[in-house]
């Protein structure tokens, strides 16, 4: 069980709440925070990775596949305003957080129970709805609880760390092969037991947030609605990067999988290592990134890597097993599967460096451009906002896409989605308080 944090003598003026916690303390919220948040991707991915199953089970379309992802993405979005919103207001994100974690994992074991498409986008629904609040309440913790000075690393590791290793890379390769031995639908059932065991460590191991000190008269005035937060140039640029690398996103764990097994003829296990390295590489950038910005500034990593993600959809579209026929390898065989992943496998982990950029724009931007106290809401207006938009019209675009012009038209929108984010981001203010003090700079809240 956590310790209480040391009280602020009387007289003196009120610390942040980082300055009162220990750094094992610290270390000790990020990992469980990650792991929760892998918990809530290893959900959220769980039906990508097994479409190849449910895709012919339940006879769905290219266009209905981008509604299921779009479905939870909206959802997603609406917790993600409120309940940011509401952790602000009533300050207990700890019992918040505990709650959403409950509530997916149950949405999870509904899912497997889906029989029809209407069936499953309801479950879709009801799980973004749980899962959409986790993250912008998960930042504002660490915000306020982790030193500023590894504030970017920390909320990366946060964001990615967890996400990755468990919904990225554990999510497929587990589930797919569980759904072998077994069905989708038992796969689903074990998608939800991991939750549960989070939302327990997190009861016995976290405490909940010294609440900020009582407002000023003054403070109270600034009140800050979503126009206002729109109207700063680093929060409106945070929010178009974030709806088109989360429609990036989402368009490529949608259709990746059932791209790879239905288009280039990977088997369902060859497919799930072949996606699952994805998240190996974004586990090791939620570090590399998210590290390197705190150092040289959040601007250059958010303009460059962007570009530097096209790589991954054009490996993807250009080469092929049957590629390897030349070699005297049969297309298809088990050996030129193997040759084609040892090939496109380092090709997509160099363009996922993209990844490592969301908690940047979802987060460590917005949290060093306003004040404290406005922090989970407008973490949870650069969530949901890229979810409600991205998200939601994303997929579903990509989806009707693929209907119209070939399976393979979304990996062009991959990278019409890359370049313009890429450009957008020349406009950023940089935020980091270290390349700010290399030109002489404080930092200043908006």
């Amino acid at each position: 069980m956590a310790t209480a944090p040391a009280t602020t003598p009387v007289g003196q003026p009120p610390q942040a709440n980082w300055m009162t916690n220990s750094p094992g303390y610290q270390t000790l919220l990020v990992f469980l925070l990650s792991l929760n948040f892998g918990i809530v991707f290893f959900d959220r991915q769980a039906l990508n990775a097994l479409m190849p199953f449910v895709q012919p089970d339940l006879q769905l379309s290219g266009t209905q596949i981008g509604l299921l992802a779009s479905g939870l993405s909206f959802s997603w979005a609406i917790a993600a305003f409120f309940v940011g919103k509401l952790s602000d207001t009533i300050g207990k994100r700890k019992l918040l957080l505990i709650i959403a974690t409950i509530a997916f994992s149950v949405c999870s074991f509904i899912s497997g129970l889906a029989t029809s498409f209407v069936f499953l986008f309801a479950a879709r629904l009801l799980m973004g709805a749980a899962e959409g609040g986790v993250m912008p309440i998960s930042h504002a913790m660490v915000a306020s609880e982790v030193n500023p000075a590894r504030r970017g690393l920390a909320q990366g590791v946060a964001q990615n760390l967890g996400s990755n290793l468990l919904g990225s890379f554990a999510a497929p390769v587990v589930l797919v092969a569980f759904a072998t031995a077994f069905s989708w639908r038992e796969a689903f059932y074990l998608a939800a037991v991991p939750g549960l065991v989070s939302a327990a460590l997190i009861w016995l191991m976290l405490r909940e947030p010294v609440p900020a000190p009582a407002l000023t008269a003054a403070e109270k005035d600034d009140k800050l609605s979503i126009l206002d937060a729109l109207k700063v140039r680093n929060m409106w640029i945070c929010v178009v990067v974030g709806v088109l690398m989360v429609a990036h996103f989402v368009i490529t764990w949608a259709f990746m999988p059932i791209f790879l097994v239905q288009e280039r003829g990977l088997d369902e296990s060859s497919m799930s290592w072949v996606v699952g390295s994805l998240g190996i590489a974004a586990a090791l950038y939620s570090f590399l990134v998210s590290g390197l910005s705190d150092r040289i500034g959040r601007k250059p990593v958010m303009v460059v890597l962007p570009f530097l993600s096209i790589v991954g959809p054009l490996g993807v579209l250009f080469l092929d097993p049957g590629a390897f026929d030349g070699f005297g390898v049969a297309p298809f065989s088990w050996l030129a599967i193997a040759g084609y992943g040892v090939v496109l496998i380092p090709i997509i982990f160099v363009g996922w460096a993209v990844n490592g950029i969301f908690p940047i724009f979802m987060a460590t931007i917005p949290s060093e451009t306003f004040s404290a106290r406005h922090h989970a809401t407008v973490l949870g207006l650069a969530m949901g906002s890229c979810e409600v938009l991205g998200g939601v019209f994303g997929p579903t675009l990509a989806g009707a896409l693929n209907d119209a012009f070939g399976r393979d038209t979304f990996l062009w929108l991959l990278m019409v989605l890359a370049v313009i984010s890429g450009f957008v981001s020349m406009g950023l203010k940089e935020t980091a308080p270290a390349a700010l003090a290399r030109r002489g700079l404080e930092p200043a809240a908006a």
